[in-house]
Formats: C-alpha cells, sequence, structure tokens
C-alpha cells in the first residue's frame, strides 16, 4: 500500500523494525505534497525538500546507531499555524505576524519534538484561528478535497486537509469553538476535542479560564489515541492541565459498549440543522442501537450556553488582541475586528455573569451525566459551504446573527469541558461527508475514544478517501 495512507500506528512499527525508513517515509510523503497541496494549500511554511529529507534521515542514523527514539519517530509532521516552533514561521494566519519567528517552542511543540516527529513546516489555520473556516490574508483558502468549490472547515482546516489526503500520517490541531471537530466532519477524518485540562495550554495568558483546548486529527480513531498519548499530561507550566496517564490511550480500543445509555440528540433539542445533515445522522441511531446501546431521545439544559461561550469569547479576544487595534486595525479581518471590540464592551457584571451560569451549566451536565455515558449529536449544523464565503449566514433558512452562530452544535458542546469526538458517518448524495458528535463524561476521555472506535469499526465510512485533485 501507498505509505501515505498507511494508519500512524503501522508506520510507526515499519519504521521501528526498519522495514521502512524515516527517509523513504519522507520521500513519500513529499511526493504526495507536491502532487495535491499546490491545489488544496493546507501545507503552509514548508521547509525545501532536502532539508526535509536530511533531517528524517538523521532520525534513521539514530535508529542505526541504537539511540532513544520516541513515540512517533520518523513520521512527517507540520505543526497548526497557531503553534510557536523554533526554525519555521508562524503567521497564526495574520497578516501582521507574516514574518513572525519564534524564539521557544511551545509545550505541545516541544513534546512532539520528543517523540520524534520530523518537522517540515505548518498547516493552514483561519486568522487568529477565529471562525471555522480555513482562510486568511497571508497564505489564502484551504480548499475541501471532497469538492474543491467547499470550506475545509477550521481552524484547524489544513490541518485536516493535509491528513485526509495523506499529505501528513497526523496532525495536531487546537479547539475553543470547534477547530478540531468542525475540520474533521468536513473532511472525513477524526477529531478529538480532549477534556478541559488533558492537554497542556502553555504557554497561555489565561491557563483556568479552560474552553481552549488542544488534540489531535486523525484518519483514525486509533491514531487520534496514539497522538494523544504523546499530546497528554501534565507540566508545570501548565497550573490548569491535571495530572493523567497518558499510556493508557495507546491500550486497545475494542471494548464491550453494549448496555452504555446515550442521549440521542442530533439538534441539542433546538439547533436549527441543514435536512442533508440530518439525514445521515439519522440514519446512525440503527448503528448505534445495533451495538446494544440504549439509545434515548434527550438534551442535556444547555440554557446560557451561548451567553456564557460568546461572553468569555469576545472577552478573551480582547485581552489578547486589543492592542493590535491601534497600530494594525486595517490588517485584521471584519470578523476578528467585530469580536474584539465586542470583547472591549464586556463588563465585569457581564463576565461574573458568564461565570456563575456556567458553573450552574456545569452542574446540569454533571446531573444529566449521571443517567447518560454519552450524548450524540451533530457536529456541524450545515454541510461543507461554498469556500468563497466568510460564513454561512443561514442554517435550514433560519438566519445566522454572528459569523460562529452556525456552529452552535460545536461551541455548546465546548461549554461542557467534556470529551467530544467527531467521527465519520456518511456522505450527502452531493458526495460531501457528515460526521456525528459523540461527548462523554469530563475526563473520560478514554470511554470517549473506545465509543467512537465501536462506532467507527461498524460503519466503515471513515475508510472513504478523497478523490485525488486535478493539478
Amino acid at each position: 500500500m501507498d505509505p501515505c495512507f498507511l494508519e500512524a500506528r503501522e508506520l510507526v512499527q515499519l519504521l521501528a523494525r526498519r522495514k521502512l525508513s524515516a527517509r523513504e517515509l519522507m520521500a513519500a510523503h513529499l511526493a504526495r505534497i507536491q502532487a495535491v497541496n499546490p491545489t488544496l494549500n493546507a501545507i503552509v511554511g514548508k521547509l525545501p525538500d532536502e532539508e526535509c529529507l536530511t533531517l528524517a534521515a538523521r532520525v534513521d542514523e539514530l535508529r542505526a546507531r541504537g539511540g532513544q527514539l520516541g513515540a512517533l519517530a520518523g513520521l512527517p509532521w507540520a505543526f497548526k499555524d497557531l503553534e510557536e516552533a523554533v526554525g519555521l514561521v508562524c503567521t497564526f494566519g495574520s497578516p501582521i505576524f507574516r514574518d513572525h519567528r519564534p524564539v521557544a517552542d511551545t509545550v505541545l511543540v516541544e513534546r512532539l519534538r520528543r517523540a520524534g516527529v520530523v518537522p517540515i513546516g505548518k498547516t493552514n489555520v483561519s486568522e487568529f484561528g477565529m471562525g471555522s473556516h480555513t482562510y486568511n490574508g497571508v497564505y489564502g483558502a484551504t480548499r475541501n478535497p471532497y469538492d474543491l468549490t467547499k470550506s475545509a472547515g477550521g481552524s484547524s482546516g489544513g490541518a485536516a486537509v493535509a491528513v485526509a489526503t495523506g499529505m501528513l500520517p497526523l496532525a495536531d490541531g487546537s479547539d475553543l469553538g470547534g477547530s478540531l471537530r468542525n475540520p474533521g466532519n468536513f473532511n472525513n477524518i477524526v477529531g478529538l476535542r480532549p477534556s478541559v485540562g488533558l492537554v497542556p495550554q502553555a504557554p497561555s495568558t489565561m491557563p483556568f479560564l479552560g474552553f481552549a483546548v488542544k488534540g489531535p486529527l486523525a484518519r483514525t480513531v486509533a491514531d487520534a489515541a496514539l497522538l494523544l498519548a504523546v499530546m497528554a499530561g501534565d507540566d508545570p507550566r501548565d497550573p490548569g492541565c491535571y495530572p493523567s496517564q497518558p499510556a493508557h490511550f495507546n491500550e486497545p480500543l475494542a471494548r464491550e459498549v453494549r448496555g452504555a445509555r446515550i442521549a440521542w440528540s442530533p439538534d441539542l433539542g433546538c439547533l436549527p440543522l441543514e435536512s442533508a445533515v440530518r439525514e445521515v445522522i439519522d440514519a446512525q441511531r440503527a448503528v448505534l442501537e445495533q451495538l446494544g446501546c440504549l439509545v434515548e431521545e434527550a438534551a442535556p439544559d444547555l440554557a446560557d450556553a451561548d451567553a456564557i461561550f460568546l461572553t468569555l469569547r469576545r472577552w478573551r479576544a480582547w485581552t489578547e488582541l486589543g492592542p493590535l487595534l491601534e497600530a494594525h486595525r486595517a490588517e485584521l479581518k471584519p470578523e476578528a475586528l467585530e469580536e474584539i471590540e465586542a470583547g472591549s464592551r464586556v463588563t465585569s457584571t457581564a463576565l461574573a455573569t458568564a461565570f456563575k451560569a456556567h458553573a450552574a451549566l456545569l452542574e446540569r451536565m454533571r446531573r444529566f451525566n449521571e443517567r447518560y455515558e454519552f450524548l450524540v449529536s451533530a457536529v456541524n449544523q450545515v454541510v461543507p459551504f461554498d469556500v468563497g464565503l466568510n460564513w454561512p449566514t443561514s442554517v435550514a433558512g433560519v438566519p445566522m446573527d454572528h459569523y460562529i452562530a452556525w456552529m452552535k452544535s460545536a461551541y455548546w458542546i465546548t461549554t461542557t469541558w467534556a470529551p467530544a469526538i467527531s467521527v465519520p458517518a456518511g456522505f450527502t448524495p452531493q458526495g460531501l461527508p457528515v460526521g456525528i458528535q459523540i461527548t462523554g463524561r469530563w475526563r473520560d476521555d478514554r470511554r470517549v475514544l473506545e465509543m467512537a472506535y465501536a462506532f467507527e469499526q461498524a460503519t466503515g465510512v471513515g475508510a472513504r478517501r478523497p478523490a485525488p485533485p486535478p493539478r
């Protein structure tokens, strides 16, 4: 088989047994990138091919000498362009940082390097990670490999497309309002948003705010677990990260799910869904029932989720990006300006109200999870939309009043702080991917992976790959 589409777990074993060299694997991925990236625009800020091959050859040399190698040694890697990595430009998707050269790695990049990945560049993002549509004024838009006229989602859109098309075996991403789950959904791959506090965020200006997490993108649930085992684990530089046992994510995921009680709520009780999304998701209820799960129609009480999320997100945007307004207003996209300026108007009373409401929501969710182990819902309320749109302005005929209103199905789940995974579920008649979102109990990430694995094995939808784009 083409090594570009082998599971990462298999690649790691082939490399360890020296049945495949890191240089050979790199050459195959570079050829794949050369073939499809000019059309899709997923990998950006890439190093020259010869430098990539030299870095891979060093892994082979270290292996030949019997050196200590990490869990991902020899895998080609491109970090999300929100992660600062020494030796690579980090633009954050903004012309303001077009030439920014970091002087230190983030903790996540540090961990991936320690695991032995071979860095080749970055993956494209939306500006400052805002919105779930990957386009920016530095590199342009990333296109969906299943339909080049459609969005790849975001903000980890470049990462998702690179994995879906075999340009990378795995990818790191991050998720505030859906930036791991939405692009996973749009590109027929797996995107896991871990529990808040499982993966370190450092450096972070707000380590206890929560909401933002980092996590894996992969073509299979098992590969997502492999990467999570590298990413997870507390670090003293992130006081908001709790102690965990990352190694247990590497244990086999095949577990009995019969008897698991599932709350079935594609629209979370009230959200508009495009009919094409609802049809694909509704067909999957039978899969869960055939697995022996107890599926009941029920929705958690997520009252105030919208106000909580938007208030805290806007306040965070103002706190972190507000200083850019005076000197760089003209270089910010309209949605970023709107978000930052809205944050400047968040009062201390509004902030306190949001924090109190969030505490109440978390308690309601805890009680809901006493009965239900999982909640199944839509990842996205829409199918991949036109790549030329900034954002969908309506869903199923319902007007959207701001640029992320169309993705409430993702960011309402964000407010629960629970682990949530996007798993391929099917395709529309037009051939566009649709995933389902499986949300578990807080800090029960392992069980979410087990349920996702059972669903994946029962459906096989994730095995469908996009056709090569025209060159």
